[in-house]
Order: C-alpha cells, then structure tokens, then sequence
C-alpha cells in the first residue's frame, strides 16, 4: 500500500514522524531517503519524539549508527550514505538492530535494500518549489 502525504512547513513533517514513532513497536525497520536538505533528519527528529526520546537527535553520517535508549523502546538510527556495499552492515552488527528490540530507522536505506527485512516501511521525501520552499511530498509504502 502506497500514500502519498503533502506538508508545508518543518513542523508538519516533524509531526508526521512523531505520529509513526507513537505507533511504531518492536522491529518496525524504515528506510527513508530524499536527497539532501529535504527533511529526513527532521521526520527522524519527530520519529525519535514519538518514542519518547528527548535527546536531540543528530544524523549519524560519520558515525553510521546512533543508538537512543531512553524511550518506549530503542532508536537505532542509521545513515548510510557513506557504505559502499550493504556488506559492510554485518561488521555492526545490522541483523542483531533489524531483528532486535528496537525500531531502525535508516536514512539513505534505499542503498542497503538488498538486506532490508521484509515488511520495511519504505519513505521517499521530495520537495517541488514550484509549490513553496517548505513543500514536501512524502510517500510511504507499506
């Protein structure tokens, strides 16, 4: 199943986060992509909230994991912009996340989809300026 959701502004994308992090249970895995700037770290941000995380939240590009623990149940936010082949997950430990306790949410995941468990939430945001600088459209299929 595939929805498309339109928000105008930071907030609603924060809020759309938060909403999926409420509802998000043990083993929920999320790949999200869009290209840079386009509010990935920001639906995290609310995601992380919605799990109960107070602790700012900051893309993990050089470091490739950041492991929250301090909600509901555990963040592991991933970004794998930096991977060259989904192989060198198994050197973290990726399985022992996706299978684990916890939610993952994985920025850029898209790049890694051949070792994506089945049921993965799949997030593409896009923005359209012809439409106002705040513009997204996200698409989540299911």
């Amino acid at each position: 199943m595939k929805e498309i959701i339109k928000t105008n502004s930071e907030k609603e994308t924060w809020d759309l986060g938060f909403e999926m992090g409420k509802n998000a249970e043990p083993g929920t895995v999320i790949c999200l992509d869009g290209d840079l700037g386009v509010g990935k770290t920001v639906f995290t941000a609310g995601f992380a909230q919605g799990l109960g995380i107070k602790t700012p939240i900051c893309s993990p590009t050089f470091t490739i994991l950041q492991v929250y623990e301090e909600g509901r149940i555990p963040l592991y936010h991933f970004d794998v912009y930096r991977i060259a082949d989904s192989s060198e997950m198994d050197e973290i430990g990726f399985d022992e996340y996706a299978f684990g306790n916890g939610a993952c949410l994985i920025e850029w995941g898209s790049m890694i989809s051949d070792i994506l468990p089945d049921g993965t939430i799949y997030i593409n945001i896009s923005k359209n300026l012809e439409k106002g600088f705040d513009y997204r459209e996200i698409s989540i299929e299911r």
